[in-house]
């Protein structure tokens, strides 16, 4: 690179200085979308390729403070190993890339996770802005590094968050220099950066994001960066209204956090509160049955299981987790890690009832004891798969009532993938979505509509009622004819019994 050559006049003074620490002002910013084998555990996916973004030259500093719009709140850090291009590379060979690279050094992909949601993967406002790509503070000399053992860390606040080195990268940055090159010349001066590792998370206002970048040298000599130092500062200068505006959605939170979306979620009013769930507890199955079926509802019913507690009734709000059927390479990216199963199960609520779509396959287990003491711990209501269960004498035994198709030893790679969670899943027959009411015992398991329960079970109540007045009538040695259901006659002396209460129909 032409150390001597002037960056452009009119840049921010963060981007100029940058520019000055290369060189010269890169042609070019690549930045890897997931690159860390641990990152796409967390992420629950892996990368069949490598994949980029562009960032502009201007988004470049030497970190400090970084002024983000006014009225965003969501700011992601992001350490990352960066490297940089010293002799032009077009279609070059894996064994040839590394021999094309300058430099080494520390960079943060800063993000503004309230502007991603129109950014359709370009990253342009959320990751673009001026400033956004802190690097630095030195450069170290790439032709004296192994680039397979670089390390990388990151502190929040002096706490270290983030940890890895190249060895765990699902392609070597040889690899993504070669991959690069083959559609793009790559120009002295670009620069990429290679991914970031597990638990890249949010900062706010105040606090303080490092990032350091170590290695031995090929001589034996420990080598670093230094640590690179950024802040975030909200700016006070409003966005013009044709503008994207800042959305700080639960979904944003949660990728930028790498936390549940629930927890970012307004708390709404519970649907099943202590009254309606006790009410629920003890109305027959077959009663709320019908009521459904008066309001055209047939097909709500989970049929074929068995349950782990005879006796024993759930009512809860349905939890779903959704399992495909095994296929390799897509196990290899879902399966292992933090994947759906395991977060679902992290973030039970207490009366959370977890359904579980596995095709009605009961040939392995879909859960085991370890997930079902989990449950419990976190107060869930009960457990339902279409599924096997493993460990089923233990899961029986840790109490929490679970209906599945059978035990099977098997563990869940034999047939299924964890593949997702909290979305519309099918069950035993019948379609279940996240908080729909599941009520289930000896007669079997239901779903229910949350918008309905309010109001069927006050039919149910009232159809009891009747029900019982009937086997009343019944005891005294009555006949059936007229009276079940009642004629008008017999619903009249009803009626009289419970004041000017209207009765419901029959079924």
């Amino acid at each position: 690179m032409d150390a001597s050559s002037q960056p452009d006049t009119g840049a921010p003074q963060a981007a100029v200085d940058a520019w000055q620490l290369l060189g010269s002002r890169p042609p070019k910013i690549f930045a890897m979308h997931i690159g860390y084998r641990a990152r796409a555990a967390q992420k629950g996916r892996t990368p069949e390729a490598p994949g980029y973004f562009l960032k502009p030259a201007t988004s470049l500093s030497l970190g400090g403070e970084v002024v983000a719009p006014a009225g965003t709140e969501i700011f992601g850090f992001e350490g990352e190993i960066a490297v940089v291009i010293g002799s032009a590379a077009r279609a070059v060979s894996e064994a040839d890339a590394w021999g094309h690279v300058a430099y080494v050094t520390a960079s943060n992909d800063l993000g503004v996770f309230d502007l991603r949601w129109v950014d359709k993967g370009s990253n342009i406002r959320s990751k673009g802005g001026d400033g956004f790509t802190p690097i630095g503070p030195k450069l170290l000399d790439a032709a004296q590094l192994d680039p397979n053992a670089i390390e990388v860390r990151t502190w929040l606040d002096g706490e270290l968050v983030q940890a890895d080195s190249t060895s765990t990268l699902i392609f070597s940055l040889a690899q993504i220099v070669s991959d690069l090159s083959q559609l793009v010349t790559l120009e002295p001066g670009d620069v990429i950066l290679t991914g970031t590792p597990a638990n890249a998370s949010t900062f706010s206002p105040g606090q303080s994001v490092e990032v350091e970048v170590t290695a031995t040298t090929l001589r034996g000599e420990q080598v670093s960066t230094g640590r690179l130092t950024s802040t975030v500062r909200v700016g006070e200068q409003q966005l013009p209204a044709y503008s994207a505006q800042p959305k700080p959605t639960p979904e944003q939170w949660a990728d930028a956090s790498g936390r549940p979306i629930s927890e970012f979620q307004e708390a709404a009013a519970p649907v099943l509160d202590d009254e309606l769930r006790e009410q629920l507890s003890t109305i027959a199955l077959a009663t709320i049955s019908s009521a459904l079926r008066k309001r055209g509802l047939n097909n709500v019913s989970i049929d074929g299981l068995r349950s782990t507690q005879p006796g024993k009734r759930i009512v809860g709000t349905a939890r779903t987790l959704r399992y495909v059927p095994n296929r390799e390479d897509l196990f290899k990216s879902h399966g292992g890690g933090y994947n759906a199963q395991k977060r679902l199960f992290d973030d039970l609520h207490e009366g959370d009832v977890v359904v579980i779509e596995a095709r009605g396959d009961n040939r392995s287990g879909t859960l085991g004891d370890i997930l079902a003491l989990r449950a419990r711990h976190l107060g869930a209501a009960g457990i339902i798969t279409d599924g096997g269960v493993r460990d089923l004498d233990v899961v029986t035994e840790i109490g929490v009532p679970t209906y599945h198709g059978g035990g099977h030893p098997a563990v869940l790679g034999r047939l299924h993938v964890p593949w997702s969670f909290d979305e519309t899943v099918a069950c035993g027959g019948a379609t279940v979505q996240p908080g729909d009411v599941i009520v289930a015992d000896g007669d079997g398991v239901l779903v229910i509509p949350p918008a309905l329960v309010r109001e069927l079970v006050a039919e149910c109540i009232e159809a009891e009622r009747a029900e019982e007045y009937i086997a009343q009538q019944m005891d005294a040695g009555e006949r059936l004819d007229g009276l079940f259901p009642m004629n008008a006659q017999w619903r009249a002396k009803y009626e009289a019994t419970q004041g000017s209460a209207p009765a419901a129909d029959e079924r």
